[in-house]
């Protein structure tokens, strides 16, 4: 890590397009800037490999991905140090982020902070989920994007959202066959998107989307109002039962299911380092309390991009660009009123890419009963933990997801609460009929990402960067 310099103005951690768009702005304007990725190489998730992948068919990806490759070079040309294979486990009030980088870790401290971590799938628990062969959709994506590989034999895409659709276009486009989309969006959800329309109608994605729809609805057999699902197979996933609407529950054989309903953001960093987060009743997951300029409650912490709240790719790089020019103006490089001035046409287009949300965060809310799921079924995969030992918990008097950490250890193992987290919560609040606002959500602590003991002792020994990574 010895590329690093000592410390810096400006730290930005993740390489999507909210972080791109930061990195690049704070550096030309005289900041000095690291951005620090997970991955080898920029472009984050949405992104991923752009610069990079062997997919090199152009309209396999779509035109929206290779985007992204126009916020590489000009991150490339800014001046800004570029760190990929940093993985970012804890950032202190003191503004000191602990992160292993080759094998080793260090604390390197910045005077102002992006956390720029983009969005997670939110956790999809159906019976049978954990069996081999049922993925994400975003698994999926990610191998499709980084080795050009696609899943074979009988595929079942399941769920809701927009990703679930741009997936199956992409693997339409590259070959690829799917055999059947189990479509679970609410039917009662139309009706309540319907008002929304018209804000939708005036923005950039309904020709896209309709026209990506369309095509994907031509080629594959898409059953809708799916209202239960459940993987089932010996040793790996060998079919797949649905009911649609209340009809009787039938089978499809399938080697490979893929689940998606929806992402969230990923909040996981942003928690452990104290920032107030608030529960988002229409998207149904917490967010970061953040302003207008992406500030959290946390003084030098600032968040952008769907780290704050789901807003897209296009929203996300204009949200990083804000968040700089606030940094530049909280460092003394701006004042206000220049901040403000150089922000119009960020905010312009921010607005612009955020048009016709309501619309579709209404229409792929997803179901209660994928939300909130069985008895059977596990939530919490690395502890093995269902539903009802969290509903008998609450029996007991376990009010929220913390005290059920004590007694059934959901959220301590490796993904850190990532994968049970929501549902948890979901199941809580349910079981309560309260809000889940009322129960509450994982206090997290820092490692937020599993570190080696060897990491852990190549951390350099002066006191104050011990009291840096210990301050919990």
């Amino acid at each position: 890590m010895s590329d690093l310099k000592p410390r810096y103005d400006l730290a930005v951690i993740g390489a999507g397009p909210a972080g791109l768009a930061a990195a690049t702005l704070a550096a030309q304007r005289g900041l000095s800037t690291v951005l620090l990725d997970e991955q080898r190489a920029p472009g984050g998730q949405i992104y991923r490999a752009v610069t990079q992948t062997p997919v090199k068919n152009p309209s396999v990806l779509g035109s929206d991905y290779w985007h992204g490759a126009d916020l590489v070079g000009p991150f490339r040309d800014s001046g800004a140090d570029y760190a990929p294979g940093s993985t970012v486990w804890s950032v202190s009030r003191s503004l000191d982020i602990g992160l292993s980088r080759d094998g080793a870790a260090r604390v390197l401290p910045a005077r102002h902070i992006i956390l720029a971590t983009g969005a997670i799938e939110r956790p999809f628990p159906i019976p049978g989920w954990t069996l081999p062969g049922v993925m994400g959709a975003g698994a999926a994506q990610i191998l499709l994007k980084t080795s050009g590989l696609v899943a074979s034999g009988n595929v079942v895409l399941a769920g809701t959202g927009p990703l679930l659709w741009l997936l199956a276009w992409q693997y339409l486009r590259a070959g690829a066959r799917i055999d059947v989309i189990l479509d679970t969006t609410p039917r009662e959800n139309w009706r309540q998107a319907m008002p929304h329309m018209g804000a939708f109608a005036r923005s950039g994605y309904v020709a896209k989307g309709l026209k990506l729809l369309l095509e994907v609805r031509r080629k594959v057999k898409v059953i809708g109002n799916v209202t239960s699902l459940k993987a089932e197979g010996d040793g790996r996933v060998q079919s797949v039962l649905y009911r649609q609407g209340d009809g009787a529950e039938q089978r499809l054989p399938a080697d490979t299911l893929l689940l998606h309903h929806g992402v969230i953001p990923n909040i996981n960093l942003a928690n452990a380092t104290g920032c107030a987060q608030n529960w988002d009743e229409a998207q149904r997951c917490w967010v970061p309390t953040v302003d207008a300029w992406g500030a959290t409650s946390v003084e030098g912490v600032s968040i952008a991009g769907d780290g704050a709240g789901i807003g897209g790719a296009l929203a996300a790089e204009h949200r990083g660009r804000l968040a700089a020019l606030d940094a530049l103006h909280r460092l003394g490089v701006l004042d206000r009123a220049t901040r403000d001035r150089d922000a119009a046409p960020h905010r312009e287009a921010l607005d612009k890419a955020q048009r016709g949300r309501e619309f579709l965060d209404t229409l792929y809310s997803p179901a209660k009963d994928f939300r909130v799921p069985q008895d059977e079924t596990i939530v919490c995969r690395c502890e093995e933990v269902t539903a009802k030992q969290v509903r008998d918990a609450v029996k007991l008097g376990v009010s929220g997801p913390n005290q059920t950490k004590s007694f059934l250890r959901c959220g301590m193992g490796p993904c850190q609460g990532r994968l049970c987290g929501p549902t948890v919560v979901e199941v809580i609040a349910d079981a309560r009929g309260v809000s889940p606002a009322e129960v509450g959500y994982y206090r997290l602590r820092p490692p937020v990402k599993p570190i080696t003991l060897a990491e852990l002792a190549s951390l350099p020994k002066a006191e104050d960067e011990i009291a840096a990574v210990m301050h919990h």
